[in-house]
């Protein structure tokens, strides 16, 4: 497992978010600082103290780690690597209000651009091709990773599943960053990060999961995915 140190403090904007507080529920466990977001900083606080491990869910070896709950701002100004886990229809507005304070930091959207009808999901026309690309032209000067699509937020919400069986399609256009967030990915036991191609390529990633909530419908199943032979 990668080291707390080298991945540092990990912010998850819209941490009170179900898919949000199940990272930060698998990171903490695993061993590493998570710092939640909110609009409402007091909400965030108290479920980060909902999602804190006891010490023995600490990694061999190790301490557990810390979650804590704040606003977007004070989480985007206190991590390393911050998580956007919001949904489409507010994130422009939220980044445009954070360009400044994520400057220079390594930024991982995990926003799929859904809509929903009597018949389902479907994905959301996003001029700039994906929802990642949208985030990369908003933070122009922040890294842009997009990765964290496919991970079914039931299963990282609940602490009796041990394991989280899925692969992780990471996809950006810096080589040690999506090592970074693949490095996230594989902190979790049964998620790997998986390389899946440049920045250009999000938006059949982030489309992937209208059918993935399909199966789930069809299947009352929370399936994820796997690539073979890598």
């Amino acid at each position: 497992m990668t080291a707390r140190t080298e991945l540092g403090t990990i912010g998850v904007l819209g941490g009170t978010g179900p898919q949000g507080r199940g990272l930060a529920r698998r990171w903490a466990a695993a061993g590493l600082d998570v710092v939640l977001g909110s609009r409402d900083g007091s909400r965030a606080a108290d479920v980060a103290a909902a999602v804190s491990g006891p010490p023995g869910d600490a990694p061999a070896g190790g301490r557990p780690g810390s979650v804590r709950g704040t606003s977007n701002t004070e989480c985007a100004g206190a991590a390393d690597v911050v998580v956007v886990a919001v949904p489409y229809a507010g994130m422009a507005g939220l980044l445009r209000g954070l360009a400044g304070t994520l400057a220079g930091r390594l930024v991982v959207s995990c926003v799929n651009p859904l809509g929903f009808d009597a018949h389902g999901s479907y994905v959301l026309d996003v001029p700039e091709g994906s929802a990642a690309q949208h985030a990369a032209v908003l933070l122009e000067r922040s890294t842009v990773v997009a990765a964290f699509h496919h991970v079914s937020a039931v299963l990282l919400d609940d602490p009796a599943v041990a394991e989280v069986d899925c692969d992780v399609l990471v996809l950006g256009d810096d080589r040690e960053a999506t090592d970074t967030v693949q490095a996230l990915a594989n902190a979790v036991p049964g998620m790997r990060g998986v390389y899946a191609g440049r920045l250009r390529n999000a938006g059949q990633v982030e489309a992937l999961t209208a059918n993935l909530i399909s199966v789930n419908r069809r299947y009352r199943a929370h399936a994820g995915i796997r690539v073979t032979d890598v």
